[in-house]
Order: C-alpha cells, then sequence, then structure tokens
C-alpha cells in the first residue's frame, strides 16, 4: 500500500474514538500490551514523561517537549488528536513521522494487527514507541488519549506523571464525579515515580493523595511553587509573564508564544515538571534555557489550535476547547476583549453534555453553527435548535467552511471572528 491507501486502511478499518466515539472504546489494556510484545517491547528503550488531565495535557507536553529539545535532547511527542495530518501525532524534535514508516508499520504488522482487532489508538501508539525506539529517543513525551488508568499509553516507563486538571469530560467512560474522573487519570501514576498535578481541587486532592501514597510517589502542586502573572503589553495578540518560583521572582517578562489566558495554569505546571526533573538529578537544564524552550514552543512542537490568530483583518481566532472548563476559559477571554461584535463559528460533537457548554456561550453573538465532518459530529440543524433554547442566535451552515466564510464576509473591520465547540471544527479551518 502506499501512504494514502494506508491511510484509509487506519480510519475506515479499525474504529477510532475520535470518529466514532463509544464503539471505540476499550476497557482493557491486554490489547496494548500483547502489541508491545510483539513488537519487542519498545517502550522499555526510552524514559517517558506521561501526561494525563482534563485539559491542558496538550499544551503541558508541547511546552515540555520543546524544553527538552532546546537543551538538545533528542525528543519523541505522541499526542492525539491530529488537526490536519495523521502524522502531527508522531513527532521527533517537532518533525512528523515520515509517510514511509507509517506504511512500513502497517505493512509489517497489518495481519498481526487485523487478526487481534487492534484499535486505531492501539496501533497508533504502538507505532510511535517502535518509531521512538528505532530513532533512539532520549526521553518521549506521552499525552493520554482520554483517561489514565485504561489508557494505551499506560504502558511506558515515566520518569515524571503529571495531570493537569480534572473537569467533566468523557464520563460515559470516566465516570460522572470529580473524584470518579480523578481515579481513572490517578491510573498514571507509578510506584515511586514523581508526580505533577497541575490544579489543587477540593474534590481530586484526595484522591491524588491516597494513590501518591499506596504507591510511594512523591507529589508535588504545581501551584504552590509557580506562578505565571500576565505583564500589560500595549502591543494586541502579544503575551508577556513574569514567572514566579516559591514568591521570588524566576523569569522576567517572559513572552508566550501561546495567547490563552488559559495558559498561566499549564505554564506553571510545565515549569514544575521541568523542576522536579532537574531537582532528581534526572535533568540538567539551566533557566536560560527553560525560557528559551518556552518561548520557542510553537516554533520546536507546531503545536495549533490553541488561541490561535488565524487572520487579523477581521481579527479571527480559533481553539479547540470543547468541554465545560475549556469552554468557560475561552469566553473569559472573550469577554475581556475589545470588539464591536462576536461572529461565533461554532459545532460539537454528538456525544457531549451539550447543554452544559450552551449555557456557557454568550448570548450577544452571532452564531454559525455547523457540523464537522466526522461521523460523531452533531448535525448543524440539531445544534441550532438546541441552542435557541439558551436564547443562542443564529443560522444552520452545510459545512464548517460555509459557515466560517460567512462569518468572516459578514464581519466588520472592527468584529470578532471566532471558531470553536470542537477539535474537528479548527482541524478543517486551521
Amino acid at each position: 500500500m502506499n501512504y494514502n491507501e494506508t491511510l484509509d486502511w487506519l480510519f475506515e478499518q479499525l474504529p477510532m474514538f475520535q470518529r466514532v466515539g463509544q464503539a471505540a472504546y476499550k476497557a482493557d489494556l491486554s490489547n496494548t500490551i500483547d502489541l508491545l510484545d510483539e513488537l519487542k517491547n519498545p517502550q522499555d528503550s526510552f524514559r517517558a514523561i506521561h501526561i494525563a488531565g482534563t485539559n491542558g495535557k496538550g499544551s503541558v507536553s508541547h511546552m515540555i517537549a520543546s524544553i527538552l529539545q532546546e537543551a538538545g535532547l533528542k525528543t519523541g511527542l505522541y499526542t492525539s488528536p491530529h488537526l490536519k495530518d495523521f502524522r502531527e501525532r508522531i513527532k521527533i524534535n517537532g518533525e512528523m513521522i515520515p509517510e514511509e514508516k507509517v506504511v512500513e508499520f502497517v505493512d509489517k504488522n497489518q495481519k498481526w494487527l487485523e487478526d487481534h482487532k487492534i484499535s486505531f489508538f492501539e496501533m497508533t501508539v504502538g507505532m510511535a514507541y517502535q518509531y521512538f525506539k528505532e530513532e533512539k529517543v532520549d526521553f518521549a513525551v506521552l499525552e493520554t488519549g482520554m483517561g489514565g488508568r485504561l489508557d494505551s499509553t499506560n504502558i511506558s516507563n515515566p520518569v515524571l506523571s503529571i495531570i493537569t486538571n480534572i473537569g467533566y469530560d468523557h464520563m460515559a467512560f470516566l465516570g460522572n464525579t470529580l473524584e470518579k474522573i480523578a481515579g481513572e487519570k490517578a491510573g498514571i501514576i507509578k510506584e515511586g515515580i514523581p508526580v505533577v498535578i497541575g490544579r489543587k481541587q477540593s474534590e481530586t486532592k484526595p484522591v491524588f493523595e491516597k494513590t501518591a501514597k499506596e504507591k510511594n510517589a512523591p507529589i508535588f502542586y504545581a501551584e504552590d511553587h509557580f506562578e505565571a502573572k500576565a505583564v500589560h503589553t500595549a502591543r494586541k495578540n502579544e503575551k508577556h509573564y513574569d514567572i514566579w518560583l516559591d514568591d521570588e521572582l524566576y523569569l522576567e517578562d517572559l513572552s508566550s508564544p501561546l495567547l490563552g489566558e488559559y495558559q498561566m495554569e499549564n505554564i506553571a505546571t510545565a515549569f514544575q515538571g521541568i523542576k522536579v526533573l532537574n531537582d532528581s538529578g534526572i535533568l540538567n537544564i539551566d533557566k536560560d534555557t527553560i525560557a528559551e524552550g518556552f518561548i520557542s514552543t510553537i516554533a520546536n512542537t507546531g503545536l495549533k489550535g490553541r488561541w490561535t490568530v488565524i487572520s487579523t483583518n477581521p481579527l479571527t481566532i480559533a481553539d479547540t476547547g470543547h468541554n465545560t472548563d475549556g469552554i468557560m476559559n475561552v469566553v473569559q477571554q472573550l469577554m475581556k476583549m475589545d470588539y464591536e461584535h462576536l461572529h461565533f463559528v461554532f459545532g460539537m460533537v454528538s456525544d457531549k453534555d451539550r447543554s452544559s457548554v450552551l449555557r456557557l456561550l454568550p448570548k450577544n453573538a452571532t452564531y454559525y453553527f455547523c457540523k464537522a465532518n466526522i461521523p460523531r459530529g452533531l448535525d448543524a440543524e440539531i445544534l441550532q435548535e438546541e441552542a435557541a433554547e439558551f436564547k443562542l442566535t443564529g443560522q444552520s451552515y452545510i459545512s464548517v467552511t460555509h459557515a466560517y466564510s460567512s462569518a468572516v464576509n459578514n464581519a466588520g473591520p472592527n468584529d470578532l471572528v471566532f471558531v470553536g465547540g470542537s477539535t474537528f471544527i479548527v482541524a478543517e479551518i486551521i
């Protein structure tokens, strides 16, 4: 098979949670274990930094990978989902896995994968681990897909575990309380391996501390040590932060490539993770390199979809926030911005808790309802009807691109166009 044929086989023959939802979910790690055994356990060849959480895990993964790369370490990065190209999921020093490596992996293992009914996610984890082993990476930064305990990435050898925060998402799989969701995420905590918690929450703190105690794992709360404080800048679409460590100025006026205000928590989490590894002697990265690695996060890793400015005329921003916490962060930042009218290109997937998101959205905006081109996408007309119950008004469109074009055409020079609600809506625009 050529590369396109290989992708067709990956996407069409094997279930992928991002596309089809619950039918692809497996509450079992046996397939992953069997696959990695078949591949001669490539996960044993590299040190991993394993990152879970409801929101922010992708941003933290990219920040840490960039800092490691800036320090001269060969760094693998495994993330999901991808926005445009499947190969975004598997990178080394910011470079996507070559097409021929994807083809080679499938050609070599196709019969075994089919015979053992390996899922899309299990297979991509195996592909990533095999590629990282072949390329002899120094570290691999691994972002969990959905949960933690039963996530395929959980078969790894981390030197550090990180849990960014806990919110309500994927409740059909992870539980309907923050405590239950935290219990699933806490499944990445390993015996004797330190864990960094990005947000101290009253509901989840006892869960993490109980698991950490059982596993003899040192536990660190990022907010107890690091704080990113915004520094005023007159320039639009720029963010600068002073970074404080234990109430002392650590880095001054740090330019951030990540423009979402919600990144302040993620910055503290990433910096805490690097500090734990430095303090343990696993890393020895100086402050200037840490700063440069953070500043170069997008340049080094290609991170997209986090408060990404698509255009400045009219100002057009896209963000992949899609659950209650993510949308709340988006709305809070939108409310602080200066514009005449908001045009909101909006779509969701069908298996989300839509009412909890819709009630958060600003009512004084014009909405352009649309459906991402995936089976999980919610029909735009259904979304329009449900949104109307929350006094959100607008039209439905036959595609994301039609909705986006209409929003841009309708927007005045001082208006704001925002694209969001789903990773897959953003993927079709970026």
